[in-house]
């Protein structure tokens, strides 16, 4: 008996640690790179390299080439920042990283025979765009959670949302506000009026099937609804509960 305890001992221990020291590298390989990101701005996300490599791989030409163009936050309109939030993540200020109230909405609403719609933040967004794939897989969704915490506690508010306005499709093969502003109201990011920022936020549902440069009556309607959100929540005042840089 004493002998098959110590046979056991010996097979555990190892074991534990070398699951310790995976989680440590885990928790490494993660966390310096969200932590550089936050002074760094990334030059592409994971599901811009995704896009890319499914153009490689159905053999789509220059035609089809990503359009993205990093704005920084000082150059962001305000309207366009409160656009987002109003649209996307209304609690953005206050929530970290998770939006309980919103979680149980879409539960309740599920239970009532509803279709189960979404309720991710806008945290969990960048998280999810920057750094993972698409997809509802058990795996993919606790990563996101982990990326989201790492996000939450590692920047600031302001800073997830200048990267969120930077990487979020806006359009077919189109990434960010500065690519957008561009192609679809030939003018830079920071000439953005208040109307043309609520029809880009207005288009983030689904950005390849609703187009800003050429608003559907949804679109329009989303559009309206989301300046009256901007009213609500105080204007661009309301961005200064936001955390600087």
């Amino acid at each position: 008996m004493v002998r098959r305890r110590r046979r056991r001992r010996s097979v555990i221990r190892p074991l534990w640690r070398a699951l310790w020291a995976i989680a440590l590298a885990f928790v490494a390989l993660t966390t310096v790179p969200v932590w550089v990101l936050r002074w760094v701005d990334p030059p592409t996300s994971s599901v811009m390299l995704f896009a890319r490599l499914e153009q490689h791989l159905r053999g789509d030409g220059v035609a089809a080439a990503l359009h993205h163009e990093w704005v920084p936050w000082s150059r962001i309109p305000p309207v366009m920042a409160l656009a987002v939030v109003a649209a996307e993540d209304q609690r953005f200020a206050d929530h970290a990283g998770f939006d309980w109230v919103e979680v149980r909405r879409a539960w309740a609403d599920y239970q009532a025979g509803e279709r189960l719609r979404g309720a991710s933040t806008i945290s969990q967004q960048v998280a999810k765009n920057l750094f993972l794939w698409h997809g509802r897989h058990l795996v993919r969704k606790g990563l996101e959670a982990w990326f989201t915490l790492l996000i939450e506690a590692l920047w600031p508010k302001s800073r997830i949302l200048a990267v969120y306005l930077n990487i979020a499709q806006l359009g077919p093969t189109t990434y960010g506000v500065g690519a957008a502003s561009w192609r679809f109201f030939d003018r830079p990011a920071e000439a953005l009026t208040t109307q043309q920022a609520a029809l880009l936020a207005a288009v983030l549902p689904n950005p390849v099937r609703y187009r800003a440069e050429a608003p559907s009556p949804y679109v329009k309607r989303r559009a309206a609804w989301i300046r009256r959100q901007m009213e609500r929540l105080g204007g661009v005042d309301h961005l200064q509960r936001l955390e600087s840089y």
